[in-house]
């Protein structure tokens, strides 16, 4: 007997006919939640679901099975993946489909994977504070000066008019902190988180104040004193390799901006005694600038593992609970830029896209994706809504205020 009689073909056929519902079941799935954001989809043999929205903004070209089930599954952490790793492309306006992905959602309460990264959420210790700052911030400053203002501000700029250049922004950021902190000559201020120096060295330049600003990136640390060497301002401004929760001395200004994100809400605690213990009494004010939730969940779960470990924005009312009662302070001042970051972060984008070339060369076309994807998403993040920026300045319960109104707040 023939042994190929013993092996008949219909098995593999089978096989493949399962695979290909099982596809067109994953397709279908994955197609109904992208049709509300007008995104269409395509599959790695050229076919597309039924379903495709009217005039879309773009398609999601995956290229695997693997790819378009990690995108049904887990979407949070999955897409950012393949997109980095080139398994689905974006064809078609790229930021259309980034935010049109962000809008299928409704920034309601955490999903039930979002509560368990709550839940589980450990303390950042010193050494781990460390690495994850490195991660990020260490990447060497001439990748930062391809893409940031002149001055490599890293944080939200304040655009007084539509016309506003990315560096006339930063700039009336800077001045913004100072004028709602009522900085005066003379004035000592301790800054957590200073970035490479800018606002440190605007405080000391053109308000007089005395600044000691706490970083441990240690690229960031070099560039700030080597700046402040330069500017003939190192009798005025010291900035010191050391963690926030290591601040010592006493100031009459406490400011931290864009640090409040790399705290994670089980050192909110530390924080609090830091600004209890340093913070003067009498004379006494403060400021946080950071990127929030309108409620309690965590960051995107791609953000986290790719970009920002460890990271956490917090609720107006975690920090106002958590940071500011604590240390027996009063909020005098609350503000949200959002549409400023999502303005800042489309002018850091297209100078980011504008650099591929550059950032490619140096560290692969995966990291450029990546970057590309973290830059597009946070814009589409503010954009709608799904992130804020909030600013809010403090001084010892029962002090003074420090204004009667606005008026002047937001002119020179």
């Amino acid at each position: 007997m023939r042994a190929d009689f013993l092996v008949p073909a219909e098995p593999a056929s089978r096989a493949e006919a399962r695979l290909n519902l099982f596809d067109r079941f994953l397709s279908d799935r994955l197609q109904r939640r992208l049709r509300p954001g007008r995104i269409g989809l395509e599959l790695w043999d050229g076919s597309s679901p039924p379903g495709q929205p009217g005039a879309p903004v773009g398609q999601l070209v995956v290229r695997d099975r693997r790819a378009l089930a990690g995108l049904v599954l887990n979407p949070d952490l999955y897409f950012g993946e393949v997109y980095m790793s080139g398994r689905v492309q974006v064809r078609g306006d790229f930021f259309g489909v980034i935010e049109g992905l962000s809008r299928l959602s409704t920034p309601t309460g955490p999903s039930p994977r979002e509560r368990i990264a709550l839940w589980t959420s450990r303390a950042a210790d010193l050494g781990a504070a460390r690495r994850n700052i490195q991660h990020h911030y260490d990447l060497g400053n001439d990748f930062y000066d391809l893409w940031l203002d002149s001055q490599l501000v890293y944080t939200c700029a304040y655009y007084p008019t539509a016309g506003a250049t990315l560096e006339e922004a930063q700039v009336a950021k800077l001045d913004l902190v100072c004028r709602k902190l009522a900085l005066r000559p003379g004035d000592r201020v301790i800054e957590a988180g200073c970035g490479w120096g800018a606002l440190a060295l605007h405080m000391a330049r053109h308000y007089g104040a005395t600044v000691r600003a706490f970083n441990i990136s240690t690229e960031q640390i070099q560039f700030a004193r080597e700046r402040a060497a330069r500017e003939g301002l190192t009798d005025r401004v010291e900035f010191i390799d050391e963690d926030y929760r290591n601040v010592a001395g006493r100031c009459d200004v406490f400011v931290s901006v864009g640090m409040l994100e790399h705290v994670g809400r089980s050192n909110f605690d530390a924080l609090s005694a830091v600004i209890r213990r340093t913070l003067d009494r009498n004379t006494g004010r403060g400021l946080l600038h950071f990127i929030g939730r309108d409620r309690p969940r965590p960051l995107n779960a791609w953000i986290r593992r790719r970009i920002f470990p460890g990271a956490y924005p917090p609720s107006l009312t975690e920090v106002s609970q958590y940071v500011l009662e604590p240390a027996d302070l009063s909020v005098v001042d609350v503000e949200n830029l959002r549409p400023h970051y999502a303005r800042t972060l489309a002018d850091w984008r297209h100078r980011f896209e504008a650099a591929e070339s550059h950032v490619s060369v140096q560290f692969g076309d995966a990291f450029y994706r990546a970057w590309r994807l973290y830059l597009a998403g946070s814009q589409a993040a503010f954009s709608t809504g799904w992130m804020q920026l909030f600013q809010i300045v403090f001084q010892p319960s029962g002090a003074p205020l420090l204004r009667w109104t606005r008026d002047g707040l937001y002119s020179d």
